[in-house]
């Protein structure tokens, strides 16, 4: 049995969620495409009549839906890879700072360009966040989205 010195560790650290070395083989297979927030959002505008092109590498960024009959393109961005700002799913993560810092502040840069190369080709850009997908939101959300597509208000 260890006996633990006072003042040494007491402060309590939240147990790690992955064994070691497993946490870089779960990053890896995280996909840009066909997220379940993706799809989800995608069932809902097929199912509301609304036909489109998924991941359409003719523009720039790959939009996650391209609707060319409203000439809109739909960004279904998840809140930690784009860093959603103010947000409580986007976290800075406390390891490797410096190597996350520079990827996800690149992610939310070129974010912000693509969509002002968009802009400038005509498009009307719309991004929907993984939050606003949560179970609470989702129906006003998606209702909220096929409206801004169409230009119908309920």
């Amino acid at each position: 049995m260890t006996v633990r010195k006072p003042g040494r560790g007491s402060r309590s650290k939240r147990p790690e969620k992955y064994e070691r070395g497993t946490r870089s083989y779960t990053m890896s297979h995280i996909r840009g495409k066909d997220t379940s927030i993706e799809v989800l959002t995608r069932s809902y505008l097929f199912r509301r009549g609304l036909r489109f092109r998924k991941n359409d590498r003719r523009y720039p960024g790959h939009p996650d839906v391209v609707l060319p009959k409203w000439h809109v393109v739909v960004f279904v961005n998840g809140c930690f890879w784009h860093m959603h700002e103010g947000c409580s799913k986007h976290s800075m993560p406390k390891s490797n700072v410096d190597f996350w810092t520079a990827k996800l502040t690149r992610n939310r840069d070129r974010d912000r360009r693509q969509r002002a190369e968009l802009e400038a080709m005509g498009w009307r850009v719309i991004t929907v966040w993984e939050c606003e997908l949560d179970k609470a939101h989702r129906d006003e959300r998606l209702a909220r989205l096929y409206d801004e597509i169409t230009g119908v208000s309920h």
